[in-house]
């Protein structure tokens, strides 16, 4: 399986978002939270700051929207040359005319779920998306300590996947680390959301380097993968 690396920009100094999107070569993805103080208790940053780092980057978009009322919304994102943009579970009312709307638009469909909302009811949902996002803290601020009580989560959401044969990527976000990323790798996720472990680092390019290394070792012992 593939790992992919994606620095939050969350945690890069907002002053300096073009350099900083420049400090993470080698990245997969760049990954863009979104917040409305309304979802999540927090205001970041909306459609014209991503439509300049698409200007400013050749790193691809990943938008992650802890937003109210997505299906209104998001599909702005996708307009605005974001190329994966994921809507939360909890606030979408219509997923799948959202994920369909965002792939004609040409973006991947992703889905994001918090951390006390189980996997199972969206099973049949699977085949309308790309990737999933299992937060790894509650959404709304960067810096949290990773739950590990999310394990068994990401544990059983990559065997509804592997069940169904789906080609969907399996993303964490929070709290992602040098001392956590082996513990998401061998649960089963495939792709990581890193803010503080990346730009927190003397060098961001470094570390998305090692953490790449960190999780492609994990994965290559791990029993999900080696099943495939």
């Amino acid at each position: 399986m593939a790992v992919q690396i994606n620095p939050s920009i969350l945690s890069a100094d907002f002053a300096r978002l073009s350099d900083e999107a420049r400090a993470v070569r080698g990245a997969d993805w760049l990954h863009v939270d979104v917040m409305d103080n309304h979802f999540v208790p927090n205001l970041t940053l909306g459609v014209p700051v991503v439509e300049s780092l698409v200007k400013a980057t050749d790193t691809p978009l990943d938008c992650h929207l802890m937003i109210e009322d997505p299906d209104r919304w998001a599909p702005q994102y996708a307009e605005a040359g974001a190329g994966s943009v994921t809507f939360h579970a909890e606030a979408a009312h219509a997923p799948v005319r959202l994920a369909r709307e965002l792939r004609r638009l040409g973006a991947r469909a992703s889905m994001a779920l918090k951390p006390a909302t189980p996997i199972e009811p969206f099973e049949d949902l699977l085949p309308e998306l790309d990737m999933l996002l299992i937060m790894t803290v509650e959404p709304g601020f960067g810096g949290q300590a990773f739950l590990d009580i999310m394990l068994p989560k990401i544990r059983r959401t990559r065997e509804l996947i592997s069940r169904h044969n789906l080609p969907i990527w399996l993303q964490v976000d929070g709290g992602v680390s040098a001392a956590t990323i082996e513990r998401c790798a061998e649960a089963g996720a495939d792709v990581f959301v890193a803010g503080s472990a990346v730009y927190g680092a003397d060098d961001p390019a470094e570390a998305v380097r090692s953490l790449r290394a960190q999780a492609e070792g994990a994965i290559a012992a791990a029993p999900w993968a080696c099943a495939h």
